[in-house]
């Protein structure tokens, strides 16, 4: 007990203490700059002689730090000379750095709490803001395609407002391979990012490795943590206004065949297969070019104002945004919208308590057409045959009757009518208490709420005869009537599906950061907290027919005639999970020379049952500066190196709800009184042992600094990936599902990714007229699955053609996703060849692809597996990025350049129906011997040239030049006459051209079906080119 009031009594002694000693503090602002150029520095203020006390500049080079008259002040930064100076009065600083000495580095937000890039022991890479408005992206997470080493940005569609996919050093997980995005501490999923504006954005850090650790159970694909701008105390107000306007159009259009090529095509393949000619005049001319009909010019437009500055107690950062595009397919039907509002507070509410608030407030509305899938809007585009008109003279659309399942892409785009509209709340409460000069204890509520209302109206339509897409029964547009039992029919008209559903989700944490200095030489930093998080999400959806008049105006669930409201009908969800989290971190430095860093954390999820309902996630890093020995004062080249090693383990909980328990919510339909009455029935099979999976990753990293003006990073990693969750057909654990239900999950197989990754940067001496900069980055990665489940030979994936055979796997000892079929060489020239070839193949005729014996039994067997094998991957094995800018004077240029070697893509958007049009390769058919040893001759009969072979799989290598700008900024003495302080204006274009031998629209494909749907192009909806003209003005 004595003990106890001792401690006691020294506690409340220390605190007194502190509180005086806060009473003779001033808080001293300032702004840290480049001596050549008065531009912004991003550096380190801390008090001497321990610097226990410091702070980071932020994007303007401003500071606030808490200081007593007559301390010593060092002020240091990556890339230039450290400055020390003494305070004297409360009057703000201006501090000048002089450029190109090495010395400490910037500031890098990390896991509840930041560090200086010197005593970093992870992977992490920093994009900062400038970087990223220069690209004028309507994402932000398509900022960092081609500028961090390890992070692949694909794009599942080119829509606007369309979706992409955010790889973190490889797939890892046959579900949700997206990374944990934080957003000023506020969990966003990638869908969520389209509600940021990029121009908002102050830095965006990855943290790569294993010590993403500290974020536990959501970590095991990487984290992304993005700070938005935030206003400095000391600075006068600074409003900011930018705009761009821009005009959009289609990069690429595929060689489809004209009328006439395609008649004299036509021609030859009805021969071939001995029927009549269906062409007695070949002389069509182009006829109609459905390309140049769908595609069009769009507009997209930009607008931001912002505020940023200070009070006496409080700074801010206040902005507003519209954002428009209208899409290059559909114009105004394939649009996405996006109003944005944000406030950042940051109060002081006593000299050691600080208030910092962030709102964000945002409305999207997108509208959409079918795409990327069989049925698609462009997948009929490609398949329409030229020698029938857009319209027939009586003015109604044109059937396109010879081919049954394509559909005239005009007409389906005027009559699809699907929207979607989304009111998104984000917002965080903090509180930091500055105990003392060493330690901080902070505590933080987020949340995040999301209205989405959607629509969707299906018109009666009639596109032809045999049409499945039909919704009337002929060109009169008669109803069709549905029987609901015998002598009971009603008409089933025109209708609407509407929903409305929220999410949401609550965090709460509150932590402890340890940060103090030992003499001159020991560095120690300790955080340790908790985190509670909770989201949930519901929603009702219905349905009803014979809405009034045909029209999309009285698309309303209200305005249905529907007799009786039988065919109407409703449905609903809901989910709720949380995940309650303990976490620790300890790191401890010598000599800021010798580096190591430990973290802790346990996760309780319930997403999973209580016999694994609580993981354990370490990790351990450390880091040598070899550049700070004394006997490396030889070495004149290389300024600054630094060799980092990391091991971790992490987490991943992204399945549904309950998946470890059985629920009633499979499907079932049951007679009552003669009649088909829907209801449920048994779901999935429990499995009380489901837990997460878990990815364990070791890093080995070397930092370095040449000729003060050469960055360099290299990391080479391996991660693994065990307890994979899958839903398989059959488990033998489990057992089978009930008819109705759902296969259950379980925890099998292992994944494994080893890659190399470079990053480099290089800048010239900035002077007053001008500075080049450039970076470049490389990865290589090696993707394989270990193990699938027991009893389970392989998963499939997507498939080839309509109902066509399984394209793509999930198996072990292969990538991801890769690409199994037959492997052909060349084609067969004469029957003589057939005859005396080693290999039977049945059914071969001359002009027919000739495939590989692959398992030697001397038959190639279509009626199994057994002759097929790997013929291609859509994981690259290299991406790169290339970054240049170059200032002179008032002018400015830059350009960003991406590319990825190494992936394959399957051509599935050729309809294999005998009046379909096809793309222009066939020209150059096999028509007789010696003239085609690579394109198969064409004939209306059925052969094995359409089986999935890899003569349907290209290579997807491609260059694309991503953002080239030029600029000008107008001298200071013309911008103070206009009352500015600075204009500058721009020229812009992206996605300017790409260097591939990919045959369809769009090379860099995501995927949209799902991972093992990744490299599949069904008419991929593709990148626009945008050219851009713009203005950024401050005052």
């Amino acid at each position: 007990m004595r003990t106890f009031l001792r401690f006691s009594f020294v506690l409340l002694l220390t605190t007194s203490l502190s509180g005086i000693a806060s009473a003779q503090t001033i808080a001293l602002t300032g702004q840290v700059t480049d001596r050549s150029d008065r531009s912004p520095v991003q550096a380190i203020v801390s008090v001497l002689p321990n610097g226990t006390s410091k702070t980071g500049t932020d994007f303007q080079g401003r500071f606030s730090l808490e200081v007593r008259i007559g301390d010593s002040l060092l002020v240091e930064a990556f890339g230039y000379g450290s400055k020390r100076l003494k305070v004297t009065s409360s009057q703000p600083l201006a501090i000048a750095l002089a450029p190109n000495q090495v010395d400490l580095g910037e500031v890098v937000v990390t896991g509840y709490g930041s560090s200086t890039k010197k005593e970093m022991t992870g992977a992490t890479s920093v994009v900062k803001s400038e970087e990223i408005t220069k690209l004028n992206i309507p994402r932000m997470d398509q900022a960092l395609q081609g500028q961090v080493a390890g992070v692949v940005i694909n794009t599942n569609s080119g829509s606007p407002g369309g979706s992409t996919s955010i790889r973190i050093r490889g797939l890892s997980t046959f579900g949700d391979n997206d990374p944990l995005i934080l957003v000023d501490g506020v969990v966003y999923d990638s869908e969520g990012l389209n509600a940021l504006n990029p121009n908002d954005i102050a830095s965006i850090n990855v943290l790569k490795d294993g010590t993403a650790s500290i974020f536990g159970v959501r970590a095991a694909n990487g984290v992304i943590l993005i700070e938005t701008k935030k206003g400095q105390k000391g600075g006068a107000p600074v409003f900011e206004y930018a705009s761009y306007l821009g005009v959009q159009q289609t990069a690429k259009r595929l060689g489809l065949l004209n009328a006439q090529e395609y008649a004299v095509l036509k021609n030859n393949a009805f021969l071939n297969g001995g029927q009549d000619q269906p062409f007695a005049n070949t002389a069509l001319g182009v006829g109609t070019d459905w390309q140049d009909a769908v595609f069009q010019s769009a507009m997209t437009s930009s607008h931001s104002l912002s505020a940023t500055g200070s009070s006496n107690q409080t700074t801010y950062s206040i902005g507003g945004s519209y954002f428009t595009q209208d899409g290059i397919v559909g114009g105004d039907k394939s649009n996405f919208s996006r109003y944005n509002g944000r406030v950042n507070l940051s109060t002081d509410m006593t000299s050691r308590l600080r208030l910092n608030s962030v709102f964000l407030f945002t409305h999207e509305e997108r509208k959409t057409l079918p795409e990327n899938g069989i049925g698609s809007v462009l997948f009929n585009t490609i398949n329409a045959y030229p020698t029938e008109p857009i319209v027939e003279e009586d003015g109604r659309y044109s059937y396109l009757a010879l081919v049954s399942d394509i559909i005239n892409p005009i007409a389906q785009m005027a009559n699809t009518y699907n929207q979607t509209g989304v009111n998104k709340f984000v917002g965080k409460e903090e509180l930091a208490w500055t105990v003392n000069e060493s330690l901080t204890w902070t505590n933080r509520f987020n949340y995040n709420y999301a209205l989405v209302d959607g629509r969707v109206f299906s018109p009666l339509v009639w596109y032809g005869p045999g049409k499945a897409q039909n919704t009337a029964v002929n060109a009169d547009l008669d109803a069709p009537m549905v029987t609901l039992a015998e002598g009971f029919s009603l008409e089933r008209g025109p209708s609407v599906y509407q929903h409305r559903d929220t999410y949401g989700d609550l965090t709460f944490e509150s932590y402890l950061n340890y940060d103090r200095i030992f003499g001159e030489d020991h560095h120690v930093k300790a955080t340790a907290g908790t985190s509670v998080f909770t989201r949930q999400g519901k929603g009702l959806g219905a349905w009803a027919f014979n809405i009034p008049n045909n029209s999309w105006d009285y698309a309303d669930i209200s305005a249905s005639q529907a007799a009786g409201g039988y065919l109407n009908g409703a449905s609903s969800f809901f989910f709720e999970e949380r995940l309650l989290s303990a976490f620790g971190r300890a790191e401890y430095a010598y000599k800021s020379r010798y580096l190591v860093s430990g973290v802790l954390r346990r996760d309780g999820s319930s997403k999973f049952g209580p016999n694994a309902r609580w993981g354990i996630f370490p990790a351990i890093s450390g880091a040598w500066v070899i550049s700070d020995e004394p006997a490396y004062r030889w070495a004149q080249t290389i300024d600054f190196a630094k060799l980092r090693a990391s091991f971790g383990v992490a987490g991943n909980d992204q399945i549904p709800n309950f998946a470890y328990r059985a629920l009633l919510n499979g499907e079932g339909v049951y007679p009552f009184n003669d009649l088909l009455t829907p209801g449920v029935a048994i779901g999935r099979a429990s499995n009380p042992d489901l837990k997460w999976e878990t990815t364990r990753q070791a890093n080995l990293g070397l930092d370095l600094r040449i000729r003060n003006a050469l960055n360099f990073t290299l990391n080479a990693f391996e991660k693994r990936t065990s307890d994979l969750l899958f839903q398989p057909e059959v488990s033998g654990v489990l057992g089978t599902y009930s008819a109705g239900g759902y296969p259950p999950f379980i925890n099998a197989g292992d994944v494994r990714n080893r890659g190399v990754e470079l990053e480099m940067a290089y800048a010239t001496k900035p002077t007053r007229t001008g500075q080049f900069t450039a970076s470049f980055n490389a990865t290589y990665l090696q993707n394989k699955v270990l193990r699938v489940p027991d009893g389970v030979d392989f998963i499939p994936g997507a498939g080839f053609g309509v109902g066509g055979n399984v394209a793509t796997r999930f198996e072990a000892g292969f990538p991801i996703g890769y690409f199994h079929g037959f492997v052909t060489d060349g084609i067969f020239q004469s029957q003589a060849e057939i005859d005396n070839s080693p290999v039977v193949q049945a059914g071969a005729r001359p002009g027919d692809l000739r495939f590989v014996d692959v398992n030697g039994d001397g038959v190639i067997n279509f009626s199994n597996n057994s002759d097929k094998t790997q013929i291609g991957s859509p994981i690259p094995d290299f991406t790169l990025g290339l970054n240049l800018s170059y200032r002179y004077k008032a002018f400015d240029v830059s350009t960003n350049l991406y590319a990825a070697i190494g992936q394959e893509i399957i051509r599935n958007y050729e309809r294999q129906q005998p009046y379909a049009n096809m793309l222009d390769y066939t020209i150059g058919r096999w028509t007789g011997n010696g003239s085609s040893n690579d394109v198969p001759r064409l004939t209306t009969s059925l052969t094995r040239n359409t089986v999935f072979s890899d003569f349907f799989v290209e290579k997807g290598d491609f260059l694309r030049v991503r953002n080239l700008q030029m600029g000008y900024t107008l001298s200071e003495s013309l911008t103070e006459r206009l009352g500015a302080r600075k204009v500058r204006m721009y020229l812009s274009g992206n996605n300017l051209f790409t260097l591939t031998g990919y045959q369809g629209f769009d090379p860099d494909i995501g995927n949209f079906g799902g991972v093992l749907a990744a490299g599949v192009d069904y008419g991929f909806y593709p990148q626009a080119r945008t050219l851009m003209v713009g203005l950024t003005l401050q005052f």
